[in-house]
């Protein structure tokens, strides 16, 4: 493996050079594998890119409702179901009970526990106070009615993302939760996923995945009601989908492949720097694994470490590809170029793996979740620390952050003039409103001067 990973000298590399490098491209240009570009061809009769076979099912679900998400779940999932049948049953629910031994809910529960009691933390105030003359300013943090979440499922179970998705939602106070998950051929879902929405407080739980589920939440069918934000990764198509409905309602982000990157010095342990690298490198082909490192000793390490590992993992086949594709080792200068590498980058994750990893975090201005030290591994964020593991990927840590309470609520502005406040801002307004030529604008305040004015006469 250590031939197939990509090995990069920065030292002297200028910043645009370092960019060029880190560069990936849109998520909505990666392309489709040969097998899913036939299958899609098969079900529509034509050659379509994954935006149209999105658009098309989109505009399917909203016109046809519950019949086109029985369809696309048919041609797609391979699952038939009725309308009676894309929620989960109460019964379904109460099975999953004997379904889940006693040691994973244990595990479960604390998962939801740590993330509640971190998420809480994060909640905003509402907040009312006074000004000039008698003036009253504030604003109201309200929670959205209802939010949809999306789970990937079907052969997968990521009772981890039910969690990450639902709790902060519930401690926001959001009014219902609706999950979509897809199902498994039989029909099913993973007891463990149905065991963590319960838990976590989800309201309902429908069996649909891909773009038609992310459809019939943003504009609801004949037994699924329309939701105010959608969150939760999924695959091309589920991104797609939500990138589609967007201003319908609101997403939470456009997530792509998962991404680490590990700035180690020479005092890292070669086995825990492998060992994170393949826990991304794991997901899928696509995923993004990197080490910068000022030790080419540490570098060589490592790459012998991968081998070793690698062969042990189930896994081994998806990691191998995602890290001859994706996979980097670069050689830095010095810990100040590995932070420009990880900024840059912008990464999901962001491990620091150095002597003194404290010393590095103030140098951090673009990462979704900073793991510091070789005892904070990646896993421990993806499971039970307590922030979120919903964050940016594809360099979009610059501008977008965590999934967290506040995703889930809106603020509402609050303003309470007195008339004497009123009066003292009146002038600085007309003047305003005049040179942007929007007399009615103007005149609202202009009247009340006048009316106040005529009352003192």
């Amino acid at each position: 493996m250590g031939a197939l990973m990509r090995r990069f000298d920065a030292v002297g590399m200028d910043q645009q050079e370092l960019a060029n490098l880190l560069r990936k491209p849109p998520f909505d240009l990666v392309r489709l594998p040969a097998a899913a570009e036939k299958r899609m061809e098969a079900m529509f009769g034509r050659e379509m890119t994954a935006s149209q076979v999105v658009a098309q099912i989109i505009e399917d679900v909203r016109s046809a409702g519950n019949e086109a998400l029985i369809r696309y779940t048919r041609l797609i999932d391979g699952v038939e179901l009725t309308p009676e049948t894309l929620e989960i049953s109460q019964g379904e629910f109460a099975a999953v009970e004997s379904q889940v031994d006693d040691q994973l809910k244990e595990s479960i529960n604390l998962a939801i526990e740590n993330v509640r009691r971190f998420h809480r933390e994060q909640l905003p105030r509402t907040w009312l106070t006074y000004r000039d003359h008698g003036a009253m300013q504030g604003q109201a943090c309200l929670p959205l009615e209802r939010v949809g979440i999306y789970v990937p499922g079907g052969k997968a179970s990521y009772p981890s993302s039910v969690i990450m998705n639902a709790v902060p939602a519930t401690v926001a106070g959001v009014r219902e939760i609706i999950m979509a998950v897809p199902p498994a051929r039989d029909g099913s879902v993973n007891p463990y996923v149905l065991y963590a929405a319960r838990q976590a407080g989800v309201h309902k739980v429908y069996r649909l995945g891909g773009a038609q589920a992310v459809a019939a939440l943003a504009f609801g069918t004949e037994t699924i009601g329309r939701v105010d934000k959608i969150t939760g990764p999924g695959n091309i198509f589920v991104t797609l989908a939500k990138k589609a409905v967007y201003g319908f309602c609101d997403i939470d982000m456009l997530a792509g492949p998962s991404e680490i990157l590990i700035v180690a010095d020479r005092t890292a342990d070669p086995r825990y720097v492998a060992a994170d690298l393949l826990s991304q490198a794991e997901h899928d082909e696509l995923a993004s694994s990197i080490l910068a490192t000022e030790s080419p000793e540490l570098a060589a390490r490592v790459e012998k470490e991968l081998d070793r590992q690698l062969a042990l993992l189930p896994r081994r086949d998806i990691a191998a590809a995602s890290l001859a594709a994706n996979g980097m080792i670069i050689t830095v200068a010095d810990m100040a170029q590995a932070m420009e590498v990880a900024n840059l980058a912008a990464p999901e994750h962001l491990e620091l793996l150095t002597a003194e990893p404290f010393s590095l975090l103030p140098l951090v201005r673009h990462a979704g979740a900073v793991f510091l030290g070789p005892y904070s591994p990646e896993p421990l964020g993806d499971y039970l620390a307590g922030p979120n593991h919903v964050l940016p990927t594809g360099g979009t840590a610059r501008f977008y952050s965590v999934l967290n309470v506040e995703s889930f609520m809106k603020r509402t502005s609050i303003v309470a003039y007195t008339k004497e406040a009123l009066a003292a801002a009146g002038e600085h307004i007309i003047r305003l409103a005049d040179a942007e030529g929007l007399g009615a604008h103007a005149n609202a305040v202009r009247m009340r001067r006048e009316d106040e004015s005529e009352k003192n006469s």
